[in-house]
């Protein structure tokens, strides 16, 4: 089933048992969640938490996430566990009491978006970028679902960033790789070549290029690929190193059975090997910065578009936890960017940002219509709008923008809830509820007529994730 070409390589990587690996490669990959547990306390039924992260759980079946309402709440998110790895890394490499500048730079789907999201806290910033144009509106939307609020969405390529010097404490590096570590799908099997191993390789040694100056002095960047090519992964270390003044940081693994060190000339990685985790094939190394880096020097620029009025001001208060200084206008829509204005400023000079932060809403006919990535947000206040709660049925019409009826509304803005999370806008206009699911997110897979048997069970006792 495999390359011949790929399969003699891995007998000469003594850290890699060749004929467990491949067997491994033929077994079902393994289900695992990420908890969001600003949103949601409660652990899946018939569980095993990943070891690496707090917050990760193996899950026994694969569950519809498609037709379940507390994933499209932002409620917990589908990610590989070996990638979740990275919690680790950011908890022995970084100081997480501070505010922190975050640079995720291949982020789409936005899985370690998320997670990154939740480790660096509310006061510090992620910026989240994806270069291609509809990676980074999936990427968008998985971030408006987690709704924590700390994270500006960008869609630039790698060179871009270099506009930054020195203004990133973290920066991660998921790069584009040969995607070994996903042979259990034949996709992967399929587009594999050695020629494409060697692409990937040069490609991954341009972006770390492109987007060093961005990392600070004593900064930490973090990179990682799915592949088990030592040229991608441990090589590509070294020569980075080689090139640039910096060290690579050795980790503490005792308490992960399974997690191999490799260890290739003073080089650190850490290899995840499906013979050995639970998990995909996954590589991760992190490298410290030594040399000093130049600063972006940050200029005053006057603000061309019109800043919030009195009323903008009282209704923002009044729906949301925003602090006045976070709250920018746009046009008729009103944002709460998740760093001062200075550093949002500048980000915004050098950057093309594709989710400014959350927007809070849109003017119109001096109407105030909230947007729906308010009603995913944490810093929505919880009596701003009445509460309407539904049953699974009625929130996958919802969801799908089908015929619905909510009985118990109030005349106007509502909120729809399932299990007491926010699921999004409905206005109640007298003859008419109007939906303001967002179109574009809409549900279009058949919905079974229970609908309950194929997503996760949750135990109802359980509110003690933190």
């Amino acid at each position: 089933m495999f390359p011949q070409e790929f399969t003699k390589r891995l007998k000469s990587q003594k850290y890699i048992n060749n004929d467990a690996l491949l067997e491994a490669l033929e077994e079902p990959s393994p289900v695992s969640i990420r908890i969001n547990p600003a949103k949601w306390g409660k652990k899946p039924s018939d569980s095993d938490i990943v070891p690496w992260c707090r917050n990760g759980y193996y899950l026994q079946n694969r569950p519809s996430f498609t037709l379940d309402p507390l994933f499209h709440s932002g409620c917990y998110y589908p990610q590989e566990a070996s990638s979740m790895f990275l919690e680790q890394v950011i908890r022995q490499t970084s100081v997480l009491s501070g505010n922190l500048r975050v640079l995720d730079l291949c982020a789409a789907p936005g899985g370690k978006s998320t997670h990154l999201s939740d480790l660096i806290g509310a006061d510090s910033l992620l910026v989240a970028n994806e270069a291609i144009r509809s990676r980074a509106a999936i990427l968008a939307e998985t971030v408006t679902k987690w709704g924590l609020g700390n994270t500006i969405v960008t869609q630039n390529d790698p060179a871009a960033f270099g506009n930054l010097p020195g203004f990133f404490d973290v920066i991660i590096v998921d790069a584009p790789c040969s995607g070994e570590g996903m042979f259990r799908g034949e996709t992967a099997v399929r587009e594999w070549s050695v020629g494409n191993t060697v692409h990937c390789s040069e490609r991954q040694r341009r972006i770390l290029m492109d987007v060093w100056p961005a990392l600070k002095e004593n900064g930490i960047l973090v990179y990682s690929t799915c592949t088990f090519n030592p040229g991608e992964n441990e090589e590509n270390i070294k020569w980075l190193i080689g090139k640039k003044e910096a060290e690579c940081i050795q980790l503490d693994i005792s308490d992960y059975n399974g997690i191999t060190e490799i260890d290739f000339e003073g080089i650190f990685g850490y290899g995840f090997y499906p013979d050995k985790v639970r998990g995909e094939g996954f590589f991760m190394s992190a490298i410290r910065k030594t040399t000093q880096q130049e600063k972006a020097q940050s200029k005053s620029q006057k603000k061309t578009e019109p800043c919030p009025d009195k009323t903008d001001i009282e209704v923002a208060n009044r729906w949301t936890h925003f602090s006045y200084n976070r709250i920018i206008k746009w046009g008729d829509e009103l944002f709460a960017v998740p760093c001062n204005m200075d550093n949002y400023l500048e980000i915004y000079r050098k950057l093309k940002i594709v989710k400014v932060g959350t927007k809070v809403f849109v003017v119109k006919n001096k109407n105030y219509l909230p947007s729906h990535e308010l009603a995913l947000s944490l810093k929505l206040k919880t009596n701003a709008f009445p509460a309407n709660e539904i049953i699974l049925s009625e929130a996958l019409k919802f969801m799908s923008r089908d015929n619905f009826m909510l009985h118990d509304a109030v005349m106007g803005w509502n909120i729809v809830t399932y299990k007491g999370i926010n699921l999004g806008f409905v206005n109640n206009i007298g003859n008419r509820v109007n939906n303001y699911f967002p179109v574009e997110w809409r549900i279009r897979m058949n919905k079974p007529e229970s609908g309950s048997e194929n997503i996760i069970k949750w135990n109802i006792d359980d509110n003690d994730i933190t």
